[in-house]
């Protein structure tokens, strides 16, 4: 258990975590079990960040989160994000040219281009959120909480477009635990932070995308999921906690 806690940390985070030297295909699947519970480590740094800034004043509140978000996940995902914008900007329809381009390591034209829309999203719904004095402390962890359950859940749900690091997440991944997860992560929505109640929606949205647009998924689709609720997510809890306050 703490191995797989551990891996997952390593794997999704730039927190100093000691792991195994070694970062075997199969114990990384094991470890997607704890991806909601990093998750939840995640948003709290944001939540810590975005709060001592904004005791100074609301925009450095946002830099702050916006920074502490980037900072400690590395920008794994918003790399999935930019790599996918890329593929389907230049794929033209062609399954062989998507899956050529999302294979290449090399940001293009799209990919910046959704970078700066994705990012820029994140740092205003922070700066509306310290400008109404909207605390994140709950908000924050179940927002990336939810996105990295969603990783797990598309794992399972839709097919691989080709073997890969999204493909080897369904290995060990159970059905039960997806459940289990989401069970407790609703409950902790409906106390905590009720607009999330509705982020199975969310991830529902993007499964049917990769299925029915893509006909599978990658782990650059995963990635570019993950940021894709978390900006869907962050938008709904901010614009409910203003508009109710």
């Amino acid at each position: 258990m703490t191995q797989g806690l551990l891996l997952a940390l390593q794997f999704l985070t730039r927190l100093p975590v000691r792991g195994p030297e070694t970062l075997s295909d199969d114990a990384l699947s094991r470890s997607s079990g704890w991806f909601p519970l990093v998750g939840g480590v995640i948003g709290l740094v944001v939540a810590a960040m975005f709060a001592l800034g904004a005791t100074v004043d609301p925009w450095l509140g946002a830099l702050l989160g916006w920074i502490g978000w980037i900072w400690i996940t590395g920008a794994l995902h918003l790399d999935g994000l930019a790599d996918l914008a890329d593929a389907l900007g230049a794929a033209h329809r062609d399954r062989a040219r998507f899956l050529e381009v999302l294979r290449d390591p090399h940001v293009g034209t799209f990919g910046v281009i959704v970078l700066i829309i994705a990012t820029g999203a994140k740092l205003v719904l922070l700066g509306v959120a310290a400008r109404n004095d909207v605390a994140l402390w709950f908000a924050a962890p179940l927002i990336a909480a939810w996105a990295r359950l969603g990783a797990v859940a598309w794992s399972l749900w839709v097919p691989p477009l080709a073997r890969g690091m999204g493909e080897r997440f369904a290995w060990r991944a159970s059905v039960p635990l997806v459940a289990v997860w989401t069970i407790a992560l609703l409950l902790a929505s409906v106390f905590l932070a009720p607009a999330l109640v509705l982020a199975p929606l969310a991830l529902l949205a993007w499964a049917l995308y990769l299925k029915r647009k893509l006909g599978g998924m990658t782990g650059d689709c995963l990635g570019a999921g993950i940021e894709l609720c978390e900006i869907a997510l962050l938008a709904g809890a901010v614009t409910t906690a203003t508009l109710t306050a």
